[in-house]
């Protein structure tokens, strides 16, 4: 996904959401894409989601995370906002104002960790456990943060870029052996 810089000066930049809603403060934001995103940081994440909740935000549509592997990986963030490994996406809507917004939480590899949306939006239970058991984002505060996809005993997290690519052997029913 690529993300797009602010407007160059002379162009119309899109009203900014986020500026008329009391509780945000000083949150980062920018623009991917003609939508709105908000880059709160991890100990403002939920105050943040509970000002735009407050603000007719009233259903979370998506949470998700990805891996950058290195802070490095080429991503555009806003002045202030420091890259780290993990990011938990969440877009929330508006049906009121007929808006989307998007928050993205940097979560440093040292502290996979994130507080949970799930007592403001109880929806994102299942979203947060999937994140959890796929990249290793813990969300403190979650009810039953335990795996959803893989077996409880299943060691690691799939869609963490450092995850080793394995081979598992299919045998098909009435097909014949080996070549």
């Amino acid at each position: 996904m690529t993300e797009t810089a602010p407007p160059a000066t002379g162009v119309v930049a899109p009203a900014s959401v986020a500026h008329g809603i009391a509780g945000l403060g000083d949150v980062p934001v920018s623009f991917s894409r003609g939508q709105e995103v908000l880059h709160p940081a991890r100990d403002r994440y939920v105050a943040v989601a509970q000002a735009l909740k407050e603000a007719a935000f009233v259903t979370c549509s998506d949470l998700t995370a990805t891996d950058y592997l290195t802070a490095q990986e080429a991503r555009a963030l806003p002045e202030g906002v420091t890259a780290e490994r993990f990011e938990v996406v969440t877009t929330l809507l508006s049906h009121e104002r007929r808006l989307r917004l998007r928050l993205r939480v940097q979560v440093p590899e040292t502290d996979a960790t994130c507080p949970t949306l799930f007592f403001l939006y109880p929806g994102t239970e299942n979203l947060e456990r999937e994140v959890f058991d796929l990249f290793g984002i813990d969300f403190v505060g979650h009810p039953d943060m335990t795996r959803i996809l893989m077996p409880e005993e299943w060691e690691g997290h799939p869609l963490r870029k450092d995850y080793g690519m394995g081979r598992v052997p299919v045998q098909f029913k009435d097909a014949p052996g080996p070549r």
